[in-house]
């Protein structure tokens, strides 16, 4: 395939899925640990040239596996020093409840990360925040939002991993 990207294939209303070679693995595992670099250093790194990774980049891009670039912070140093994992369990599952739940958690920033869980608990939050005070604001407008049967926020004392980068 030399410089080539994989084929792609889609179905109706879909992105284009792209099958991905060695070569955009290493691309990708790259991008993960610093996207900030040169094409250059990142094409000499792969093993390639600059023209070809950023062809590969770019495809990846529009079949939606490359997604948005950021920067990672150090929350400490900021000051969000408290990390709490939220258990939510609730009653309510009708359309409406889970949409007003969904809007209330996107519109507030210290909820890093939400999932919908399978099992005795509803849902788990990542909420990042200054300290326990902040945490009790942001756990009374929860509750003043949307119903709730049950809410256990347990405190990470230490973070001992986190990452968000795939095992490629």
């Amino acid at each position: 395939m030399g410089g080539e990207l994989g084929e792609y294939s889609m179905a109706v209303d879909e992105k284009p899925k792209l099958r991905i070679d060695a070569l955009d693995r290493k691309i990708l595992s790259e991008l993960q640990q610093d996207a900030s670099r040169s094409l250059d250093e990142i094409a000499r790194v792969v093993g390639s040239s600059k023209t070809p990774v950023w062809n590969r980049i770019k495809k990846m891009r529009e079949a939606g596996i490359v997604k948005n670039q950021v920067v990672e912070l150090d929350a400490e140093a900021l000051g969000f020093e408290a990390c709490f994992f939220v258990l939510i369990r609730t009653s309510e599952h009708e359309a409406s409840w889970q949409e007003a739940f969904l809007r209330t958690l996107q519109a507030r920033p210290e909820v890093q990360e939400a999932h919908r869980l399978a099992g005795d608990i509803d849902y788990i939050l990542k909420v990042r925040v200054q300290n326990a005070r902040a945490y009790d604001a942001f756990y009374q407008a929860l509750i003043s939002e949307v119903r709730v049967y049950n809410v256990t926020a347990l405190l990470s004392m230490e973070e001992l991993k986190a990452t968000s980068a795939l095992p490629l």
